[in-house]
């Protein structure tokens, strides 16, 4: 039986991963359409309404499982945003498809500070309320960090590879843009690999620091 503290928990949990995934996803439509491309918005998926963003796996069964299974740490997905880059490029060459790459990442660490900035008036609750709202923001700042960090890895297809495919680009810097070819269609294998191995301590590194910083 689930106490009240436990519901809260969860509650907290569930409400701060939704927040961080669907919102990642939401910025990366946003600014594509700041550069003319229309074509989230016309899909109606600008919208907060959580239910046009959910991916059944990625939003409800991996974090679920990640939970159960007591996973150091939680992440998921939201059905992605689709953009038209080619739009997007057209009016703002490279240089705007490398801030709609980035969008979503921005978007998390913005969210993460803004919530490390609040949480120390919540960090001694008197209330069930304030206890809610206290793990809220503390699980926000983790996890909005570690999707964070982890959209930057260099990974096709996540936003670090995106980002720096179109950085390539916009340089010529062709060895590597031949890379990131050649690793496209691994990409998912090498997610794996890294995540399921203790390669996955290394690689989130980054996410620890930021976390033990902004939380003090």
């Amino acid at each position: 039986m689930w106490s009240e503290v436990d519901i809260i928990k969860i509650a907290a949990i569930v409400l701060s991963l939704m927040v961080a995934i669907i919102g990642h996803e939401i910025m990366h439509g946003y600014v594509a359409y700041r550069y003319g491309d229309i074509t989230a918005k016309a899909a109606g998926r600008l919208s907060i309404n959580p239910i046009v963003h959910v991916d059944p796996v990625g939003t409800i069964i991996v974090p679920a499982l990640l939970y159960i299974s007591g996973a150091p740490f939680l992440f998921g997905w939201a059905k992605p945003v689709p953009v038209d880059m080619r739009t997007v490029i057209m009016h703002g060459g490279y240089k705007a498809a490398i801030a709609v790459a980035l969008a979503g990442v921005s978007y998390n660490f913005a969210l993460a500070v803004i919530a490390s900035l609040i949480f120390p008036f919540f960090d001694q609750p008197h209330s069930l309320f304030g206890a809610f709202i206290g793990l809220f923001l503390m699980y926000s700042v983790i996890y909005n960090v570690v999707l964070g960090v982890f959209n930057l890895w260099p990974f096709p297809p996540l936003d670090g590879a995106n980002a720096l495919r179109f950085l390539a680009m916009e340089f010529r810097w062709q060895p590597v843009i031949d890379i990131l070819n050649k690793i496209e269609p691994i990409g998912m294998v090498l997610l794996i690999i890294v995540i399921a191995t203790p390669l996955a301590d290394w690689f989130f590194l980054p996410a620890q620091w930021l976390i033990r910083l902004l939380l003090g």
